[in-house]
């Protein structure tokens, strides 16, 4: 079984930009982990964990992201965990190695997913299918965003469609993020379809509705996954300093370490998640009255389960941040932590007067956090930077599906946890230069730079017939590499003639249930997985118990070991 090279590459590349001391910690990047099955491949990790089951709703069939998204994940835990390591051995913990795989990183990639199929508030899986990519009259692919109804419903007026449609398109489109899935009426399709993409930019300008045309290139633009500027003042380095006075452990390296958050969505509570996952002790402002996302169904014990997951383990105050009286709170949390974390509007933080240099004059050695979007490369004002828009633009959308399918973002929403880890990477790069220099620094990480930053190919690829997921008497199965490329020992497995092609292999892997075809294929020497289809069923799965707890909801375990 073959390392996960490219987890390796990505991990070297996000810890080039900090020099950091590689040598003083070993890291092992491994397929499974802690999960009792054989996964050797990105295929089988996909196939396994959920991610082609959840990227799959939006087509109503188990589905392959074309790109090495899990495999990069890992890269990127890797990096955290080695500059965890290195933070805590620069405060007195004797730490020399850190563990991970791919199929940790997968699972937390699906933790929201995970925790809204485990409670036994509403369905467990979205009802329906379909994308939220429309085509205009002139062929242009695109999509739209808006958070606000009455802007959604001008901007189908302005199209002409049908009230009654964009009426009953709205909710489907509102809970895409939540779903993976868009079943949204064919009218609106139509009314797309019948304009100019022109006019459909006319339409967006005057309903005030973000429209994003998808790039058909898979190649992404230029830019680095993040930035750390060094605040020049005096300051002591975590060594001296710890808003908790705690120490590191092998278990919570960054022990001592005190975060404030004030995030939202799924980008800036995940990098305060992995944070707090690493041991620190994370402080999340919300508005008064709480953050409304704590009540979006479903509902796990008293709160939102896919808030839950994200959020759980962080500590909370109320603080309205556009009153003197807010803005004075934050300057007295901030006096005595390590970290300040956001991912607000762009220009919110000049306006309440809480950008960097603000807090960086009450504490000269903290490292500000700010995600965003699009970051500042993209004209101002830039479109609404969420998730699918990000994916549109970036060439994402492109790469992640194969040469015979029209380019669409993934509505698993890959950028906001990717973009949530690639900032939770640069807090640690700042706080592991801050060892070294004792002053403060600026991070500024987006979706766009985390899209980038998730190596792709060229090219987009060319499935043949074996590359999909099979369907079998009762479910999925994905063949491996070998079981792909090799259609003859393929077709001898399942007890066809060497002659017959994929059209007959898929037909007969149809009238036999997936276990016994696994075992078909093992005794010829060739690896297969069986497709998750259910996300119930990693919680009960006793293979998956190292990887996964379960309280109100299955949450993943934490994705590293240090030792």
């Amino acid at each position: 079984m073959t390392t996960p090279a490219l987890a390796a590459e990505v991990s070297s590349r996000l810890l080039r930009p900090v020099c950091a001391d590689r040598a003083a910690i070993t890291c092992d990047t491994g397929w499974a982990g802690p999960i009792a099955l054989p996964l050797g491949d990105e295929r089988a990790v996909q196939a396994a964990c959920g991610i082609m089951h959840v990227h799959g709703r939006a087509t109503g069939r188990p589905a392959p992201l074309a790109v090495d998204y899990a495999t990069a994940t890992a890269g990127v835990l890797a990096a955290q965990g080695v500059l965890a390591a290195l933070i805590a051995r620069a405060r007195g913990a004797r730490i020399s190695a850190v563990r991970t795989s791919v199929g940790q990183a997968a699972l937390l990639a699906l933790a929201q997913y995970l925790a809204a199929a485990t409670t036994d508030d509403g369905p467990p899986e979205p009802p329906g299918c379909g994308t939220a990519t429309f085509t205009s009259a002139d062929r242009v692919l695109f999509e739209c965003e808006t958070f606000d109804p009455l802007r959604w419903r001008r901007f189908w007026q302005l199209l002409g469609a049908d009230p009654g449609a964009s009426a009953r398109g709205w909710r489907p489109f509102q809970q895409r993020f939540a779903t993976a899935a868009c079943p949204l009426p064919a009218e609106l399709r139509g009314a797309a379809g019948r304009a100019a993409f022109q006019a459909v930019r006319t339409a967006a300008d005057e309903a005030e509705v973000s429209v994003v045309p998808v790039a058909c290139d898979p190649r992404p633009p230029s830019l680095p996954p993040f930035t750390v500027t060094a605040h020049r003042g005096p300051g002591p380095g975590p060594r001296d300093h710890g808003g908790t006075g705690a120490r590191p452990t092998l278990v919570r390296p960054l022990e001592g370490i005190r975060v404030i958050e004030s995030t939202n969505r799924v980008q800036g509570p995940m990098a305060g998640h992995v944070l707090q996952l690493l041991g620190a002790d994370v402080l999340r402002i919300e508005p008064l009255g709480g953050d409304p996302m704590r009540a979006i169904p479903p509902i796990a014990g008293r709160c939102s389960a896919r808030f839950s997951a994200l959020n759980a383990g962080k500590t909370t105050t109320e603080i309205d941040l556009s009153t003197r009286a807010g803005r004075r709170a934050v300057h007295e949390l901030v006096a005595t932590a390590d970290v300040f974390l956001h991912n607000w509007a762009p220009g919110r933080a000049a306006r309440w007067r809480l950008d960097s240099d603000d807090l960086h004059a009450v504490r000269p050695d903290l490292v500000y956090a700010a995600a965003s979007g699009w970051g500042r490369h993209l004209p101002y004002p830039p479109p609404m930077g969420t998730d699918y828009l990000v994916q549109a633009h970036s060439g994402l959308a492109a790469a992640l599906r194969p040469a015979d399918e029209p380019p669409a973002p993934s509505l698993m929403t890959l950028t906001d946890l990717l973009g949530g880890l690639v900032c939770a990477h640069g807090v640690l790069a700042a706080l592991y230069t801050r060892t070294r220099t004792g002053g403060g620094a600026r991070v500024d990480s987006s979706l766009l730079s985390a899209a980038v930053a998730l190596p792709r190919p060229a090219g987009r690829p060319r499935y043949t017939p074996l590359d999909r997921p099979a369907p079998t008497l009762d479910g999925y199965l994905q063949l491996g590499p070998a079981a792909r490329s090799r259609p003859r020992r393929t077709a001898r497995a399942v007890g066809l003639p060497p002659s017959a092609g994929p059209k007959e292999i898929l037909t007969r892997l149809r009238t036999r249930p997936t276990r016994l075809w696994l075992l078909r294929l093992a005794e010829t020497g060739l690896s297969a997985t069986e497709v998750c289809t259910d996300l119930r069923e990693l919680a009960r799965d006793l293979r998956f118990s190292r990887a996964l707890a379960t309280a109100d909801h299955a949450v993943p375990r934490t994705p590293w070991e240090f030792a």
